[in-house]
């Protein structure tokens, strides 16, 4: 194993980063907020368009929560949230002493489930308690069914939060993710389409919502000449360092996306006459998807000794990092004592399935060792 490790999805310099951080060294400007946070705020919201506001935060993960306090999720509460994510999407149910409600996926994005969301809030309905919130997510950068779970939340009065933490560049209808859900979420840590370092935004639809995140992202600390606190607030804003780098990444955004999608390209080439894999790939045309991780399904069959963990494992020998698909929230330890509604859709995607490099930075050579250990693996199991 002495070739270097071809990693899942590493971060890329784009060669702008270094001129803000300077800027903001020579300003001293090295605290949180400050004037590259307001412009890469700016640069966001001319992005993703649609009248958003954004405020730029410290993770993704304080953007959820956050945008749990401004949906008015309190303790006791029920939240509605998508399985199969990344445990922050549902962490911060907890932090407000909020009861995280699973729901499964479906086959097609991979996401919400829009029938099993509906049995769920008819259920918790008939209990007497209606769900404050819907957090629903973008996988791996594959929209949700965004018309069908924004008919299920209308028709029920029921906000979403849309985690698109793994969905920047992409969109559905030509409508940027992240601007969907009655209050959006991004994020900027370092295996993602840009990075700061570290980093994430929440994205809403009026200025107003964004003040109040950004009052709570910054201690609740009340307008008066002393330092004064109504509410609990939190150290949540971004740094201005930061934000110098997410400048400079701006600057690549869609070259990034492009590369994500040449490496999906790859993927579905390489795979098209092996039976036993199938690529993740979005539904319809409507959705552009921007494959921040690309995925496969891998059928079992013990006889030729083929499963997801066989050909992770083989990835692995060679160097190159493999991860199996998120596991499910319901099937987490922290998570499996709270209620959860579908069948095993999500459950089966784990089992079988597969993200592989990804990264903007691979490079032939990197496509050619990992086209390598996929051939000789399938062929010596014909």
């Amino acid at each position: 194993m002495s070739k270097n490790r071809i990693f899942l999805s590493l971060s890329q310099r784009s060669g702008f980063e270094e001129r803000y951080i300077q800027e903001a060294l020579e300003t001293h400007w090295i605290t949180t907020g400050g004037p590259h946070v307001d412009a890469f705020e700016q640069a966001l919201e001319n992005y993703l368009r649609n009248e958003t506001h954004v405020g730029a935060l410290n993770s993704g993960t304080a953007a959820i929560h956050l945008g749990l306090i401004l949906l008015g999720v309190q303790s006791g509460d029920e939240v509605l949230c998508q399985s199969m994510t990344f445990s922050a999407s549902a962490n911060p149910i907890l932090y407000q002493g909020a009861i995280p409600v699973f729901i499964d996926s479906e086959t097609d994005t991979w996401n919400l489930c829009p029938i099993a969301l509906e049995e769920a809030i008819v259920d918790r309905i008939a209990t007497g308690k209606t769900p404050k919130a819907i957090i629903a997510v973008h996988l791996y950068g594959v929209p949700y069914q965004i018309d069908e779970i924004r008919t299920i939340a209308d028709k029920y009065g029921i906000p979403i939060l849309e985690d698109s933490a793994e969905a920047l560049g992409s969109s559905y209808k030509g409508q940027k993710c992240g601007t969907f859900g009655d209050i959006g979420v991004l994020s900027f840590n370092g295996n993602k389409i840009i990075t700061t370092s570290g980093g994430g935004a929440i994205v809403t639809p009026t200025k107003e919502f964004k003040d109040r995140a950004v009052f709570f992202a910054t201690q609740s600390r009340d307008d008066t000449p002393h330092y004064q606190h109504s509410e609990i607030g939190y150290n949540y804003r971004m740094s201005n360092i930061c934000a110098g780098i997410g400048r400079g990444q701006m600057e690549v955004l869609d070259d990034h996306v492009a590369l994500r999608r040449k490496m999906h390209a790859f993927y579905v080439d390489l795979f098209k006459d092996i039976a036993a894999v199938t690529v993740f790939e979005a539904p319809k045309d409507d959705y552009f998807a921007n494959y921040w991780l690309s995925s496969i399904v891998v059928e079992p069959d013990a006889a030729k000794g083929i499963d997801r963990e066989a050909l992770r494992l083989a990835f692995e020998q060679a160097n190159i990092e493999c991860r199996p698909l998120w596991k499910p929230m319901h099937l987490q330890p922290i998570f499996e004592k709270y209620p959860y509604y579908g069948s095993t859709v999500a459950e089966t995607l784990f089992e079988k399935g597969l993200c592989l490099p990804s990264g903007s930075n691979l490079t032939n050579v990197d496509r050619e060792r990992i086209s390598a250990v996929v051939h000789a693996f399938f062929k010596q199991r014909n």
